[in-house]
């Protein structure tokens, strides 16, 4: 084997490993959640000093990249759990389509299949939050407009994000790890500038102090092993640094996989 073909070899597998290093940019759906949501994302946690490529990486895997039939109801992508005071959605009787192997929630969608093909079945309360405006939130009407409508659905998540930042990860918190989580990114900006929140090692330590623990976002352990997953195979991480350090597009940014 010559030096010029064991170089070529060498470019090829190098260029694979980086491709497959963001393997979900390959499916449409992932796309497409995240063209929607980056955007507000940005403007949320770079206000309020948040990693967004962490926070992205949770919404994917909460909401299934918006696929689960309660973020799409609700535009509570990030699976918030309700306050007291707050609108949660109600126990719904829903169908299953069989031939979709999904929940359908949408009247409109509903009607274009037979009875044969659908299965309803109630299902609970589910004790999350429901975005959706007056009258609608907290009842069972109208449960697609979010779907329909762009505005009230970038609202929704703009709401939900917020509500993460501002009541959720906070100093004041009643849950130890969010005050602790809040407690150690507030010294790392301190320490190095905003600029630290778009590091791999800060989203990676911050996914890790808010779950896989007890009294956590989510308690299981393997629950930060997949948010990491996501932001490593979507390539959050570059994805952001490419739209607000390189000014590229999302299309721009989402076509880049070199790093």
């Amino acid at each position: 084997m010559n030096k010029i073909t064991l170089i070529s070899m060498t470019l090829a597998i190098s260029t694979s490993l980086l491709a497959s290093n963001y393997s979900l940019r390959k499916y449409q759906h992932v796309k497409s959640f995240y063209r929607d949501l980056t955007p507000v994302a940005i403007e949320v946690t770079q206000k309020h000093k948040l990693p967004t490529a962490a926070i992205l990486a949770i919404a994917g895997l909460e909401s299934g990249y918006g696929s689960g039939y309660v973020s799409q109801i609700t535009g509570n992508i990030l699976s918030l759990g309700a306050f007291k005071s707050d609108a949660q959605l109600p126990a719904l009787y829903i169908p299953y389509s069989k031939s979709l192997k999904r929940v359908l929630f949408d009247s409109e969608e509903i009607k274009k299949y037979s009875k044969t093909d659908l299965s309803y079945k109630k299902r609970p309360k589910s004790y999350k939050r429901d975005y959706r405006p007056a009258p609608y939130a907290a009842t069972t009407s109208n449960l697609g407009i979010l779907k329909h409508n762009k505005e009230l659905r970038f609202k929704a998540h703009e709401a939900c994000l917020n509500d993460f930042a501002t009541r959720w990860i906070v100093l004041d918190s009643n849950i130890k790890s969010f005050r602790n989580s809040r407690a150690y990114l507030n010294e790392a900006v301190a320490k190095n500038g905003i600029d630290i929140l778009n590091s791999m090692s800060l989203n990676i330590a911050f996914v890790n102090k808010i779950g896989g623990v007890k009294n956590s976002f989510n308690y299981r352990k393997t629950w930060p092993k997949k948010v990491v997953f996501i932001m490593k195979r979507v390539g959050l991480v570059q994805l952001i640094d490419d739209i607000k350090n390189k000014n590229m597009s999302f299309e721009e940014a989402w076509e880049n996989k070199k790093r």
